[in-house]
């Protein structure tokens, strides 16, 4: 009997490409699509999740399987959204994939996956499980301009073990030809980088419209704490940030820090932002379950940041240090930091606070 997988449909190549891989490898295949957020409309009464939920239908269409619908907007709203809106109320700038990965993606729709009698669940996304001795690990994938590895250090073995990602194996080029070859109108679809919830990208424009708290202007201040000028509220700001400041001081000024209970912006000089030690709670490994002892690594304090030199060990509370070899710039409260051995995704957790 054919082993059964549900593939996360997004419409887009990469999703496509993995369910067309895994049928080619002889699997049962389903498509699934979750309509997370209502989506603004935009053309008649379509919505862009909507649009998103016939892109990824007709894909299943010309892959002669079967597709699914679900609806996890209660779930993403409360895991995902409501966090992402507390997180920048409260000074911190949040990464909304990594819950998604976390509460939406590898939780709520394994599970209806399951129900559906799944042996596996796949994504289209670039990275690699695979099962050595008694552990499931993550590793980097193919095409390293792609590796997506950075957004699943959150994963459990539950999970891992019904993980699929064929994608994985290939660079973006291939997959496109792959696409191509096969006929899928999708083959040239660009790549999506913005928040899927938030299209223009216009976060405090988002988070004003879904939050009933008062978002306040505050002053911006120097690190002695003097002064300098008004800022129109906290949710606009991230550390390291130069442009759209608002602000002019004769002289090129970042945020250094964001202090919320004073509601103050912290401006100083760039050489200010670089950092090399930092707390990270919310620590998962994935190789073993706890961190014993100090370990060297390569570290990534965001998706972007290319990896570099340190030093993780634990201390209280199930929490980490992390002491980079060399200074990093703007290591920045609640992005997630991630680590690595070469190839191998170890673990990460979410930045607490930096030393």
């Amino acid at each position: 009997m054919k082993k059964k997988v549900v593939v996360g449909m997004s419409g887009g190549v990469d999703s496509s490409v993995a369910a067309y891989l895994l049928k080619e490898q002889g699997y049962d295949v389903i498509g699934m699509t979750m309509k997370v957020f209502p989506g603004n409309k935009v053309c008649g009464n379509l919505t862009e999740s909507d649009i998103i939920i016939e892109n990824a239908k007709k894909v299943c269409e010309d892959l002669e399987i079967p597709f699914v619908k679900i609806d996890l907007i209660d779930e993403f709203r409360d895991k995902v959204v409501n966090n992402f809106i507390n997180e920048y109320i409260n000074g911190r700038t949040p990464n909304p994939c990594i819950a998604c990965n976390k509460y939406i993606k590898f939780d709520a729709f394994l599970k209806e996956a399951l129900n559906l009698g799944a042996d596996y669940i796949a994504t289209g996304h670039y990275s690699r499980v695979k099962k050595c001795d008694d552990r499931y690990l993550i590793f980097k994938a193919e095409d390293d301009k792609k590796d997506q590895t950075y957004m699943f250090y959150n994963m459990k073995q539950q999970q891992l073990k019904y993980l699929l990602m064929p994608c994985g194996n290939y660079t973006k080029d291939k997959i496109r030809e792959f696409a191509k070859e096969i006929g899928l109108e999708v083959h040239n679809k660009k790549d999506s980088e913005e928040i899927c919830f938030i299209p223009d990208n216009n976060h405090g424009k988002y988070i004003l419209s879904n939050t009933d708290k008062r978002i306040l202007p505050g002053n911006f201040v120097d690190k002695y704490g003097k002064v300098l000028g008004k800022h129109k509220g906290i949710i606009y700001y991230t550390i390291g940030q130069r442009k759209g400041l608002g602000i002019a001081l004769g002289k090129p000024v970042f945020v250094t820090d964001i202090i919320p209970n004073k509601n103050e912006i912290v401006l100083g000089e760039e050489k200010e932002i670089f950092k090399t030690e930092l707390i990270a709670k919310e620590v998962n490994f994935i190789p073993f379950d706890k961190l014993e002892n100090k370990m060297r690594v390569t570290a990534k304090i965001r998706y972007s940041a290319r990896p570099a030199l340190a030093t993780i060990e634990p201390v209280s509370s199930g929490k980490v240090k992390v002491v980079f070899h060399e200074k990093q710039r703007a290591i920045t409260k609640g992005q997630s930091v991630v680590f690595y051995l070469e190839n191998l995704l170890v673990g990460g957790g979410v930045i607490e606070s930096i030393i």
